[in-house]
């Protein structure tokens, strides 16, 4: 079509178009792709000013044009091009007076703030000259403060200076500490990360703003102008710093539905910068969306859809702009013809339900830690000075409070005050002193100890606490004069717990999701994996969440990055007994009857050869009592073997850590095998020394027999189990004698006393394990039902197409209806289901407009549950138990006679155990049948190989020589062909969890109420969109 004459703004036919960009960005793939779409129509003159014209000819002399296309770049004059366009006049696609704002972040965020865009909260650092100290700005080791606005660590640091692409992000000390640095990608790295760095910069001025976590992705959004923006998602620099690249080179990235509140932060953003043609970054966190950058000119990468699209769109703008009598309306068929890429898909089609029909639409696991150290704990009342001055120090100076220690600065104080206290010879004063002097400089010695462990703090491993004891004076005179220390240290995630860790989530990986081992990071990569880890308050715990999160997702790197960014805390849900202490304390008290004495009790729902795990204290051997005294005697044997090692190693070292190399706790957490130069030099593995492995035995061997009384505590038999089998497995090389027979007999006794802590028959394992597990159970059905109404709500959708696309074929279509190019946001809503939970639930879904993929209605949802061993039992009582209820009698239990008879067997729930509900949707079933849903138990006894068992498995002997126990497989809890429906669980444990209304309400971050809505509801729905994308795909993979 020629345009009439004078429509020109140069009174020629065609609107002429003037490129006025660097030639590196003229020639790029992308500009050239819409240009020339562009020019097809016909109606359009393309002008290339190029670079000599730009740089060295005055703008008198440049060709006049009617629409300019104009933007800045590295060597870039924007002077000059904003004296052109005075001069000229012409239609600007992209304003250039504002381009000036993005080169200043400060600037950036303001001008987003003004209109309403919701940013990341930030505070800015300005400097006039490098190193400049300044009042208002204070470092500590876990957070600044800028302006009396605190920061915590994770959070960002960013370059005022928009062109500066290097961006930190700094890691608290609980997590292990460190900095990562972001960078403009090289070769497959795009950030790397420096675990010795811990001060931030100060060579110039900083923006800090709020870590947000992503889940590990990234979004690019493309605007268009204000109507239009397309949206895709990367693999996040944050993670482990490699880019993800296909079979060309090019990074991965998949396209993804915006919600009806990120379109409109995409055209308020458009209007604000006045930018038509406009790139910025998305971070979606927690429910609700931020921008972080706005990098002014960009388009996207390999995709044609979005050259069309882009084009048609520019197209309409010019038009608008200089010929607004002319019908913008596209032809009928678009005049240039781009055969559509077909990018590798080895997506499989493998399903793990009982049909074809099957599609898996949830995952839920929980799971207990790694292998981990013994847990720890010194007590000693302390008197000196130094140390109550230190409590009065870092509780504002309360006589009467309390104080707790963690920090590094806390931690080193304390240090510094015990290594004052601690003698520093014993060698022939032992018989001079008094018993209870020698066990208090004993202990002193121990906490040195282990403060010294690994030459750097980390709150997350060691902890202090000081309790005010007695008191002098009174009023304002009142001091302190007595307080109870207690050290709590241990505990960490070994070598092996990491090791395990890793190989279960790759595992899982291979063997829980579609597809032959790469389905799962093809649903991931593309936005139809829904996955969110949660993890206990313990290190052990969140580190073990970390290394699984590397397996199951093929990432690389440190551990630290993976847990900031991927992992949630949630201690309410994860942590802690007080809820049924009360029951436990019973439990506890019955079964040292049945320990001690022998004495146990026929459960009246069934006899003892029938049900065996009916009786009261099952598996508690029935010599318990003989086995009680061979334990002691065992423990002071190895005891007394340490103490001659720990002895040695004292006193032949002034300073033993001056010569024993350091064992750097946060590099450990990095490694995967074992410490090989401390097992050649005759050392313990791990960080420990032998006077804190004497310590550790000596303990337990106190606690365990009160000889003065003739007194057993049974509660310190998993301690001593715990202790031997840690030592068998890592500390073989010490050649203790005596240990492998104490592992034998700790053993027995441990089978029949942990499972019975948690309730001495199955009634009262009910209840403990309902109390214990109760939010988390509730939690578990939120997740159950969630998928439930989404992929309902797909397949109404779906069926809802298909009836109007059969009633659409029925009729002729106007051959001039342009294509639709923007979707009214409303019409992609959905009536929100008024559920708490629904905030916190991922509303983001895969574009299958312009996404390559077979199934794109296909939608995951992981859930990812790390915990202790208290929740794995609790969890698992419940679900084998509830039918025992009195609200439910007459059910069937939902775990078959089989799997009950297997779990009485089975005695521990070792490191690695887990619990894995499965969700599958019968797709050839109504939506009404109850059967439509359907759930898979499966459940793993973790790493539960003895290390004195012979294993004939190659790889079982060879993981055991790396002190790495294997994890056994999962098992079934239901009968092979049977279906436990959604709606029988439901109704089964629904009496044992917390109910949704108890769940407190997700909150939206402050400022961002006025682009969140619940109708936005779960999710962006395929509306309108399936049947477009299946029309187009019927010639490719489907």
């Amino acid at each position: 079509m020629e345009v009439e004459e004078g429509a020109s703004g140069g009174g020629g036919g065609k609107i002429k178009v003037g490129v006025c960009v660097m030639e590196k960005k003229v020639f790029s793939s992308p500009m050239g792709q819409i240009l020339d779409r562009l020019e097809s129509f016909g109606e359009f003159e393309i002008l290339h000013f190029g670079d000599k014209v730009i740089l060295e000819d005055p703008i008198e002399s440049w060709p006049i044009c009617d629409c300019l296309i104009a933007f800045h770049s590295s060597g870039y004059p924007l002077e000059k091009a904003q004296a052109y366009a005075a001069l000229r006049k012409p239609f600007l696609v992209n304003e250039l007076d504002p381009q000036y704002l993005l080169h200043d972040r400060r600037k950036v965020y303001e001008h987003l703030e003004m209109y309403g865009i919701p940013v990341p909260r930030y505070a800015c650092v300005n400097r006039k000259v490098p190193n400049e100290d300044l009042d208002c700005f204070v470092e500590e080791e876990d957070f600044v403060e800028v302006n009396g606005e605190r920061f915590w660590k994770p959070f960002v640091e960013k370059p005022v200076n928009g062109d500066d692409h290097s961006i930190m992000i700094y890691y608290p000390s609980s997590a292990g500490g460190g900095m990562k640095e972001l960078f403009r990608k090289i070769g497959n790295r795009s950030s790397e990360f420096h675990p010795e760095v811990r001060r931030v910069r100060r060579e110039g001025s900083f923006i800090y703003e709020e870590f947000m976590p992503t889940g590990g992705t990234d979004v690019k959004v493309y605007t268009v102008g204000p109507e239009y923006a397309h949206a895709e998602a990367r693999k996040s620099p944050v993670v482990d710093g490699v880019v993800m690249r296909n079979t060309d080179g090019k990074e991965v990235r998949y396209p993804v539905l915006l919600t009806p509140a990120e379109k409109q932060m995409a055209r308020q953003l458009c209007i604000a910068f006045r930018q038509a043609v406009c790139g910025f970054d998305l971070l979606r966190s927690e429910g609700c969306s931020y921008v972080c950058d706005v990098n002014g000119w960009s388009f996207v990468k390999n995709s044609y859809k979005y050259y069309d699209d882009a084009a048609c769109v520019l197209r309409k703008m010019c038009l608008d702009a200089k010929a607004p009598h002319l019908s913008s309306t596209l032809p009928p068929t678009l005049p240039w013809k781009v055969n559509k890429p077909v990018q590798p898909n080895n997506e499989g089609l493998t399903r793990h339900g009982s049909g074809q029909s099957e599609e898996l639409r949830c995952v839920i696991a929980v799971i207990r830690h790694g292998d981990r150290t013994p847990k720890q704990k010194v007590k000693l009342k302390v008197t000196e000075e130094k140390l109550l001055n230190l409590m009065l120090k870092y509780n504002g100076g309360k006589p009467r409070a309390e104080t707790k220690l963690k920090s590094a600065v806390q931690l080193q104080d304390l240090l510094d005050a015990t290594r004052m206290l601690v003698p520093r010879t014993r060698s022939g004063r032992e018989s001079d002193s008094d018993p209870e002097d020698l066990e208090h400089a004993e202990k002193l010695r121990q906490v040195k100890g282990v403060l010294e462990e690994g030459g750097h703090f980390s709150g997350i491993y060691r902890k202090v606490q000081l309790k005010p004891l007695k008191w002098d004076g009174e009023g304002e005179e009142e001091r302190p004069v007595e307080a109870l220390m207690i050290l709590k240290y241990g505990g960490v995630l070994t070598h092996a717990g990491r090791k395990q860790a890793e190989e279960l989530g790759r595992f899982f990986r291979y063997n829980m999701y579609p597809g032959e081992g790469t389905g799962l990071l093809r649903l991931h990569s593309t936005y139809r994996h829904d996955l969110k880890i949660y993890s206990s308050d313990e290190g052990r715990v969140q580190m073990s969440a970390a290394a699984f999160a590397k397996g199951l997702l093929d990432l690389e790197g440190q551990l630290t990055p993976i847990l900031v960014s991927l992992v949630s805390k949630d201690s309410s849900m994860l942590d802690g007994l007080d809820t049924a202490s009360i029951e436990m304390e019973a439990a506890k008290a019955r079964l040292n009857e049945i320990v001690t004495c022998g004495k146990k009790m026929i459960n009246e729902h069934g006899s003892s050869e029938e049900l065996p795990w009916m009786t009261d204290g099952a598996g508690v051997p029935p010599n318990a009592h003989e086995l009680l005294h061979e334990l002691v005697k065992l423990t002071k044997n190895v005891t007394e073997q340490v103490r001659i090692l720990a002895r040695d190693e004292n006193e032949n070292l002034t300073e033993p850590y001056d010569i024993i190399p350091l064992y750097d706790q946060a590099r450990a957490l990095g490694k995967t095998n074992i410490d090989s130069d401390r097992i050649a030099s005759g050392l313990p593995c791990g960080s420990e020394g032998f006077l804190l492995m004497f310590a550790r035995w000596i303990k337990l061997a106190r606690d365990l027999y009160n000889e003065r009384k003739d007194r057993f505590d049974i509660t310190q038999i998993p301690d001593v189990y715990d202790s031997c089998k840690y030592d068998m497995l890592h500390n073989s090389h010490l050649g203790l004698k005596g240990l492998d027979e104490l592992f034998r007999v700790a053993q027995l006794l441990a089978d029949g006393v942990i499972p019975n802590e948690y309730g001495i028959n199955p009634q009262q394992k009910l209840k403990i394990g309902s109390k214990i597990a109760r939010r988390l159970m509730g939690k578990i059905l939120i997740d159950l039902r969630n998928t439930r109404e989404e992929a309902m709500s797909v397949a109404e959708l779906k069926e809802q197409q298909v009836t109007l696309s059969l009633s659409a074929s029925k009729k002729q279509q106007d051959k001039n209806s342009p294509p639709k190019l923007f979707i009214n946001r409303d019409e992609l809503r959905r009536p929100s289901t008024g559920d708490k939970d629904e905030d916190e639930e991922t509303k983001y879904r895969l574009d299958p407009k312009y996404a390559n993929v077979k199934t794109p209605e296909r939608h995951v949802r992981t859930r990812l549950y790390f915990t202790s061993e208290s929740h794995i039992h609790s969890l698992m009582n419940v679900l084998r138990y509830c039918n025992l209820d009195e609200s439910l009698q007459g059910e069937e239990s939902l775990i078959c006679q089989n799997a009950l008879e297997r779990l009485c067997k089975t005695k521990e729930l070792d490191y690695m155990s887990y619990i894995v509900l499965r969700l599958f949707e019968n797709t050839e079933v109504s939506l009404e049948d109850p059967k439509r849903f359907r759930i898979e138990l499966t459940f793993s006894r973790g790493a539960d190989l003895s290390p004195l068992e012979e294993n004939n498995d190659d790889k079982a002997e060879s993981l055991v020589r790396e002190h790495t126990l294997p994890i056994m497989g999962p098992e079934r809890l239901q009968e092979v062909g049977s279906c436990l429906t959604l709606e029988t669980l439901e109704k089964m444990v629904r009496p044992f969890a917390m109910p949704p209304e108890d769940f407190p309400p997700a909150s939206a971050p402050v400022g961002f109420s006025g682009y969140f809505s619940k109708s936005a509801a779960v999710l962006e729905r395929l509306v309108k969109l399936f049947h477009n994308y299946k029309n187009s795909s019927s010639n490719g993979k489907c």
